[in-house]
């Protein structure tokens, strides 16, 4: 007698999720590996690295669809694919070919956007901005701002302490201060951060050993730091341009963003200004 189970090709008996989240590693090969390419998505995608490949102005892409038409996997999908992830010994790449085998033109342009060095920032808005009001009106800025720092192993919570860590990594002085750090407080910097505010004096003290500076010009640094810190499209658009001057030639960040309808809903003060407005084309899933 057949087993209803023996006729998939997959174990149906596992644990399923119902909601692909943008954000969750627990499954990427799984989720790479099954991925369902429907003709519409080839259609979306095509379109998608016709644009990637050949970059003139545009550079902004909105997905819309109707709610659970999967916007959110594509969306990890190509975050996946365009890095080219390593996921359990295998490329992204290696793992979502096959599936447009069959169309001579996707499978060549997929395989030149993966050629373009570049690195994926995916998140959930809504969950990124955990610390961020959206009554702000950069509050959309400012979570770019707080996954951008994460990205580069700033501390994203608290922008004017990811600036000071900015400011002495331009300096080769970052290590050097984590090890003063840790040498006077007893405890890693990971950890002395999240609780600056008690921290004032082993911060000063491990930064005048760091840099050599002047206790007096040492004493209550960070605040120094929150006091003149402020946050702009422009500043922002600078750090993100020498992050990638830093990288290889032709490198790309991509910022890939789920639920960006839901967290703007019909927040006004939480869209771009009309001048800072990406050019854009629209995929329909």
């Amino acid at each position: 007698m057949t087993i209803l189970r023996d006729i998939f090709e997959k174990p149906v008996d596992r644990p399923i999720e119902g909601v692909i989240k943008a954000d969750d590693d627990a499954s990427l090969r799984i989720e790479l590996e099954e991925y369902v390419l429907t003709n519409e998505i080839e259609k979306q995608i095509e379109k998608f690295l016709d644009a990637y490949k050949n970059y003139t102005t545009a550079n902004g892409v909105w997905i819309s669809g109707f709610f659970g038409s999967g916007k959110s996997h594509l969306l990890k999908m190509l975050a996946m694919v365009l890095e080219n992830r390593k996921v359990d010994g295998a490329t992204a790449y290696e793992l979502f070919k096959d599936k447009c085998a069959d169309n001579e033109i996707l499978s060549a342009d997929l395989k030149r956007a993966v050629s373009i060095p570049s690195r994926s920032i995916l998140f959930n808005i809504d969950q990124k901005a955990d610390v961020i009001s959206k009554d702000q009106i950069d509050a959309l800025l400012s979570v770019f701002q707080k996954v951008f720092d994460e990205a580069c192993g700033y501390y994203g919570k608290q922008a004017h302490i990811a600036q000071f860590e900015r400011d002495l990594d331009s300096r080769n002085v970052f290590s050097a201060f984590r090890e003063a750090y840790q040498a006077i407080a007893g405890k890693p910097w990971e950890r002395g951060r999240e609780q600056a505010l008690l921290e004032g004096t082993n911060i000063a003290n491990a930064y005048a050993k760091a840099t050599g500076a002047d206790a007096s010009e040492a004493a209550g640094i960070l605040n120094k730091y929150r006091s003149d810190y402020k946050v702009s499209i422009e500043d922002f658009a600078d750090k993100v341009k020498a992050y990638i001057d830093a990288q290889d030639k032709d490198f790309r960040l991509n910022f890939f963003v789920d639920e960006v309808g839901q967290y703007i809903a019909d927040n006004v003060k939480l869209i771009v200004p009309r001048q800072h407005q990406w050019h854009r084309f629209e995929v329909v899933i």
